[in-house]
């Protein structure tokens, strides 16, 4: 008797372990200051079998020290270059795409101190400015806004990028605050111009990136998350295993909306459902 094969997007349980794993953090790793169910059993018996582990986030007001530092809190110790986020992307697109370029940057510190570690001025003066980074900023204002349809609409010579396209940042309890997109929008909506370029997860980029950094091929790795249209898309158009958790946002019926070629490799109903049943 032949099985019946297994839908992608299927709830069920891993059957092997993967050489690599790209884990995403906010809503499946930790939500909040809370490691999820079953993430420190698994990340420890990923590590234990001689498995490579990367940690991935679309967050730019952290670098990934700040990341190392709270993984290190919650008992998951992580060298910095396990980590990969819109910082390093951002900083990693600049240096190779416009080095040494004057850059308004709508941003918080870690971003800013990353962009100006490549080299590159930092201005407000939108006669000089070359780039303009739009992100995630809970300092965003009017001036801000002002200074960036300056550079992009009145001068018209600098390009716009942006390091994440997230609607929101979703918090414990359900409560959440805007996030990059609302920003990019805005910036979008005053001077017509349309971002280039986004760093951060779907953005193959940031994928590439995190493949270099543990030097694996995409489909010997896993990338795991809880956002259908970042994690997993991600993974989906470069054509490597995924597996949605469903600890964040992303719930069973939002999978069977989706194409089949679409959905993800498993849908786990917790994340140490990634190791293989004994």
């Amino acid at each position: 008797m032949t099985a019946t094969p297994v839908r992608p997007g299927v709830r069920r349980r891993a059957e092997r372990l993967y050489d690599g794993y790209l884990f995403d953090l906010d809503g499946t790793i930790y939500l909040g200051d809370t490691l999820l169910p079953g993430a420190f059993e698994l990340v420890t018996r990923l590590r234990e079998a001689g498995r490579e582990t990367l940690f991935l986030s679309n967050n730019p007001t952290r670098d990934p020290q700040m990341y190392a530092d709270k993984l290190g809190r919650l008992g998951l110790p992580t060298p910095v270059d396990r980590i990969v986020n819109p910082v390093v992307t951002m900083a990693a697109w600049i240096s190779q795409e416009m080095p040494g370029a004057t850059v308004f940057v709508i941003g918080e510190e870690p971003l800013t101190r990353a962009i100006r570690a490549t080299g590159c001025r930092i201005s407000e003066d939108p006669a000089e400015i070359d780039l303009v980074v739009a992100s995630y900023d809970r300092g965003f204002d009017y001036r801000k806004l002002q200074i960036a349809f300056d550079a992009l609409w009145q001068h018209g010579r600098a390009r716009l990028v942006a390091t994440n396209p997230d609607a929101y940042c979703p918090f414990p309890g359900g409560r959440g605050e805007p996030d990059a997109a609302a920003i990019i929008a805005a910036v979008e909506a005053c001077t017509g111009r349309r971002c280039e370029i986004n760093v951060g997860k779907p953005d193959p980029l940031m994928l590439h990136t995190a493949l270099g950094a543990i030097g694996l091929p995409g489909e010997s790795c896993v990338m795991v998350g809880d956002r259908l249209y970042t994690d997993i898309a991600m993974a989906v158009d470069a054509g490597i295993p995924s597996a949605l958790v469903l600890t964040g946002e992303s719930t069973p019926e939002m999978v069977e909306q989706l194409p089949e070629d679409r959905r993800p490799t498993l849908v786990l109903d917790r994340i140490d459902h990634l190791l293989p049943p004994v």
